[in-house]
């Protein structure tokens, strides 16, 4: 059986993560235009989380990356809110729990940071994402807090810490 374990990005991620994460968007007919495809810091997810309250973990077995997730500040918000971003899995670790492992250390990070509350943007097709974030405690808003970028995502969710 395949061991996994979860931590944080390193520099020599960046290329591996991206790909995930470009694999599972386009296998899920995401737009190129107003998701995480279009985001400038997609190929350079190490960097962009080295800031304040921010991190960004990843799922490793074999040294190869299977998926990821992290937590920032959420952009052009006035609160104390930070984002679940880029949380994204091969099809071959889903279903195995790992998603609400990652959601956990997510979450443990943005109370660690002393976050008020935890904000996602998804995709209305994406259901078994949906069902893992409302078991996690996160709960549907009719519109988005702050502008991410991603106005091709409808679904917006909040989880107060």
């Amino acid at each position: 059986m395949p061991q996994y374990n979860i931590r944080l990005i390193l520099k020599n991620d960046n290329s591996q993560i991206a790909n995930v994460i470009k694999q599972v968007l386009r296998d899920f007919n995401v737009p190129e235009k107003g998701t995480a495809l279009s985001d400038a810091s997609l190929n350079s997810l190490y960097e962009f989380y080295q800031k304040p309250r921010a991190c960004y973990f990843v799922i490793e077995s074999n040294k190869k990356i299977l998926g990821g997730a992290g937590i920032a500040q959420l952009d052009n918000f006035d609160g104390n809110v930070c984002e679940l971003q880029k949380m994204y899995f091969l099809p071959e670790v889903r279903g195995l729990g790992l998603g609400r492992k990652m959601i956990e250390t997510c979450l443990k990070k943005a109370k660690d940071f002393l976050y008020d509350g935890c904000y996602l943007e998804t995709m209305e097709y994406m259901q078994a994402a949906q069902k893992l974030y409302v078991k996690n405690g996160f709960t549907y808003l009719k519109s988005s807090l702050g502008d991410t970028g991603h106005y091709s995502c409808p679904v917006h969710m909040f989880k107060k810490m």
